[in-house]
């Protein structure tokens, strides 16, 4: 029998444990508990998501030829596998805690050269974003439809909004952001010869100007409002998991 291509690791099922188990630790009537409750939820869930971000470019690259994203365990949900643990894991995890800006995270090689058409490439880099996107809809649709207690509408919420904030984020046509990689397929030489220079510190420039512009983080943020509210989020539940997430603020 066929081995199928698709081996969730058993470090991926545990972050599904630990983002359920915040889940239901934010339904405990306690405060300390829906604040625990909330951040192990949180940054569970968006590790997850991680892994289902980086899965997405690894599968849609495997069905476009690129074979070798089986080998090099992208489509285990591992992520480990997502290149430096520190940059890509650690760094983003530490700055959504503190900034509660979803910075992209890790990232996979594909063998462009392996890819079948200019099509493929395109859509290898759209499927990262789609993820965060589907996955921000499926968790606002849990909360219309399942109508859970306060205190995990509002984590399911805020997670939802960072879904959203990182589909903004990674469609931006800058280089070295999955935006940018949905055209390049079908750009110049000129242009792909400019990408591959910038790639390395254009993403730094657009952090840097998200964090010190408040011109360009109001833009931001207004435009990723827009999207959320567009597939049906509550920013107010969304602002009550924003405010348990960095009750340190509080303190």
């Amino acid at each position: 029998m066929k081995r199928s291509a698709v081996r969730p690791s058993p470090l991926f099922i545990g972050l599904l444990v630990a983002t359920v188990g915040g889940a239901v630790l934010t339904l405990v009537d306690a405060n300390a508990a829906i604040i625990a409750g909330t951040v192990l939820f949180i940054l569970a869930g968006w590790a997850v998501s991680l892994c289902l971000h980086e899965f997405g470019h690894a599968f849609v690259a495997y069905k476009g030829g690129d074979y070798a994203v089986r080998d090099k365990g992208y489509l285990t949900l591992d992520i480990r596998h997502y290149t430096d643990p520190v940059l890509s894991i650690v760094l983003p995890l530490v700055l959504l805690a503190f900034g509660g800006i979803p910075l992209p995270g890790g990232a996979v090689w594909i063998n462009h050269h392996a890819l079948r058409s200019k099509k493929v490439e395109s859509l290898v880099s759209l499927a990262g974003p789609l993820s965060n996107l589907a996955l921000g809809g499926l968790l606002i649709a849990s909360v219309a439809l399942f109508n859970p207690p306060l205190m995990l509408a509002a984590a399911l919420s805020y997670l939802a909004l960072l879904q959203i904030l990182a589909f903004v984020l990674n469609i931006l046509p800058v280089p070295g952001l999955d935006g940018w990689g949905i055209w390049e397929p079908f750009m110049s030489y000129q242009a792909q010869q400019f990408g591959a220079k910038a790639r390395p510190w254009a993403p730094l420039i657009l952090f840097a100007a998200l964090i010190g512009l408040p011109a360009v983080s109001g833009l931001f943020f207004d435009l990723s409002y827009g999207v959320f509210d567009l597939v049906g989020g509550d920013r107010d539940l969304a602002n009550s998991g924003w405010s348990n997430f960095m009750f340190w603020r509080k303190i």
